[in-house]
């Protein structure tokens, strides 16, 4: 199963007082998708945006939005992102008791469901939705804040994912979310990411396109040496 690595950048780390020229900024550096934190200060110790936000920056890009929902009882919120624009929702393992059920209805809403691990959560806990989800991200951080620094161990996870994807036939995406950046992006490839998701890495440079670009460069690289 071969893809091109796509750029997710993460929107938690851009100037809100000037989103749309964040936005703009990362569309012309070849960014594949809005990487959108849906945070509520209970699953995780943060409380970032919400619905409002979802549906203005839809408004704003042609970039497919991917709403990560931090927050506990998912189900509850599901229909709203996805009528906000959400082209993906994700949601954690570890929010709900329900994890079958809440991709069902990310589906039902039309759109691309996620299921979501944090560092200490095995892969093993998504066994039984492998077959029928359309992503899998990987914490490469414990949730809650940006600018955290990557934590080497989760790379085992990817590469377990993958091997999991490549004897099943299954045709999850691999995303991984924190630390993710120029000086990583390499090993994370090579461990069967597909999706990066960069924060500070992208927007808290002089030039957030170029950083896109640069990232995307040294994924495409990668993956031709990979091939």
């Amino acid at each position: 199963m071969t893809y091109q690595v796509e750029i997710a950048p993460s929107i938690l780390a851009a100037d809100f007082a000037s989103l749309g020229d964040a936005v703009r900024a990362v569309e012309r550096g070849g960014a594949a998708l809005l990487h959108v934190d849906v945070m509520d200060g209970h699953f995780v110790p943060n409380i970032s945006i919400g619905v409002p936000v979802v549906a203005s920056l839809h408004r704003a890009t042609q970039l497919p939005l991917d709403v990560h929902l931090m927050i506990e009882n998912p189900e509850r919120y599901i229909p709203a992102f996805a009528q906000a624009g959400a082209a993906m929702i994700s949601v954690h393992q570890e929010a709900t008791a329900h994890l079958d059920r809440a991709l069902s209805m990310i589906r039902e809403h039309g759109c691309r469901a996620g299921a979501v691990v944090n560092p200490a959560t095995p892969v093993s806990t998504l066994s039984e939705v492998l077959g029928t989800v359309d992503l899998v991200l990987v914490m490469s951080v414990n949730p809650g804040f940006g600018g955290q620094k990557f934590i080497p161990g989760t790379l085992h996870k990817i590469a377990e994912l993958s091997r999991l994807r490549r004897e099943h036939g299954y045709r999850f995406r691999i995303e991984v979310d924190g630390g993710v950046g120029p000086e990583n992006v390499a090993e994370l490839v090579r461990a069967g990411a597909d999706i990066l998701v960069a924060g500070t890495s992208i927007f808290q440079t002089p030039d957030p396109a170029e950083s896109v670009r640069l990232m995307k460069q040294l994924a495409s690289g990668t993956l031709a040496q990979k091939a």
